[in-house]
């Protein structure tokens, strides 16, 4: 509650700051003090002392996974907001209005990791959704920019109609909007048949698909990434993606037993359809921002493994995995930020003009890939960890590896055009400091490469 309420204050501090507060270095500092705060308020909450103490009739249940994953949220959007304030003034003069968007964006993230019925999942999804429209068009003056924006919105409005659609099914058949086991005939152990609850979960597992890009409900991903903002872009595919996940966990953690056997080969058939669009497709691209729209979908089909059942590998294996992919994800796209070009060409020579930028470039692009020695290599691990231990087949274990190894490939394309190609890139002046805190977050993911459990220790205390 603490999370929900601090973060829906300070995103109207933030809208008052964009009339009251001109310079955009105070702005910034604003909001990275409300992050600070948000935090601080969300870790209270997590130690048990409560800022504001409602009850919440039953639509929220804050347990201590969901309040751990609102605080790596938190600070994970504090290193977005320190790494990019400076770019998000150069499509508004008040930079104030996209950081109260933020703001309200995780007052949503936050509903997501505490919901306890149907319709706080809509309410949470929604108030996630629609800055996200605002920030996709935040570039007026570039068509793709416009265009990106109403595709985003037609397609999530479109989404969202299923969801509903499932939603009322679900309390059709059960006459409550709660997540609640299904009941189970003692004789076979299989949940009693009933066919609307069947239909509204599918419904509301194929609107989840969307909300995570997830095949064969990708198709607006890359179209979206490409003509939103850079800046914005690198939000939208990590802290919302991750969002996205923990709710969809959430749900089908406690209703996937009423979809019987078939749930296994549904989750199957949407994994490797994830792993074959996002990789296959990946290697023909000839923009960097492309590769790396479906390199995200890529990156969902592993995500989707925490899906199969609950197990403490499952658990920590999504911390890990949104924590190192948000961070390499908002590195690789904080250096592309700062190219004239979104092109591979744009990069050739870029090791031998500022060979620190590539060198921790590259170490995005290794975690990202799960080289050994960052923290990809240990979130891939846990993954197929949480697989394996579910009880599923090799078979699923050993395709997950083989796109895995085709991911290195368009990933090492780019490494190939920094250190292998002659030429001079096309890149803006990248400032000192700027360089610097892209090394600290590829510090951080080499840290997390050797501790991984420096992430999820805390979950237990």
């Amino acid at each position: 509650m603490n999370a929900i309420i601090v973060s829906t204050l300070l995103g109207v501090i933030m809208m008052f700051c964009s009339w009251g507060i001109k310079s955009q270095k105070t702005q910034q500092g604003i909001a990275l003090v409300g992050m600070f705060v948000l935090i601080l308020s969300n870790l209270a909450q997590l130690n048990g002392w409560y800022v504001f103490n409602y009850d919440t009739k039953g639509m929220l249940a804050f347990t201590r996974f969901g309040l751990y994953m609102n605080t790596l949220f938190f600070i994970l959007t504090f290193i977005y907001i320190w790494l990019n304030g400076e770019e998000m003034t150069k499509f508004n003069n008040q930079a104030a209005d996209f950081y109260a968007l933020l703001f309200f964006i995780l007052c949503g993230a936050s509903i997501l990791t505490s919901f306890d019925n149907l319709l706080m999942l809509f309410i949470g999804i929604e108030i996630l959704s629609i800055p996200l429209y605002i920030l996709t068009g935040a570039d007026k003056k570039n068509l793709f920019s416009n265009e990106a924006a109403l595709k985003y919105f037609l397609m999530g409005s479109f989404s969202t109609g299923i969801l509903l659609l499932g939603i009322t099914f679900i309390y059709g058949a059960t006459g409550s909007f709660h997540l609640v086991e299904p009941v189970l005939k003692p004789s076979t152990g299989l949940p009693q048949e009933q066919m609307i609850l069947s239909a509204g979960l599918l419904l509301v597992f194929a609107a989840m698909n969307f909300k995570v890009s997830a095949a064969p409900f990708h198709f607006w991903t890359p179209d979206v990434y490409d003509g939103a903002p850079t800046v914005f872009t690198s939000f939208m595919a990590t802290i919302v993606k991750a969002a996205g996940f923990i709710a969809f966990i959430t749900v089908f953690n406690s209703q996937a037993k009423a979809l019987g056997h078939s749930w296994e080969l549904i989750i199957s058939f949407v994994i490797i359809a994830t792993l074959l669009v996002g990789n296959i497709v990946a290697v023909f691209q000839r923009s960097v921002k492309r590769m790396l729209a479906y390199s995200s979908i890529a990156q969902a089909g592993f995500m989707l493994f925490a899906l199969y059942g609950k197990s403490s590998f499952a658990n920590e294996g999504i911390i890990l995995y949104a924590v190192v992919y948000s961070l390499a994800t908002m590195g690789v796209f904080g250096v592309l930020i700062k190219m004239k070009e979104n092109s591979f060409e744009a990069f050739h020579g870029l090791a031998k003009s500022n060979p620190l930028l590539a060198f921790v470039t590259t170490i995005f692009l290794f975690s990202l890939a799960g080289i050994p020695l960052t923290g990809g290599f240990f979130a891939k691990y846990y993954m197929l960890n949480a697989l394996y231990a579910a009880g599923s087949g090799l078979w699923l274990i050993i395709i997950a590896i083989v796109f895995a190894a085709v991911s290195v490939y368009y990933y090492f394309k780019l490494v190939q055009a920094m250190y292998f190609v002659a030429g001079e890139p096309a890149i803006n002046e990248v400032p000192k400091k700027y360089t610097y805190a892209l090394l600290v977050i590829a510090i951080l993911l080499l840290i997390l490469g050797v501790f991984p459990s420096l992430v999820f220790n805390y979950l237990y205390f």
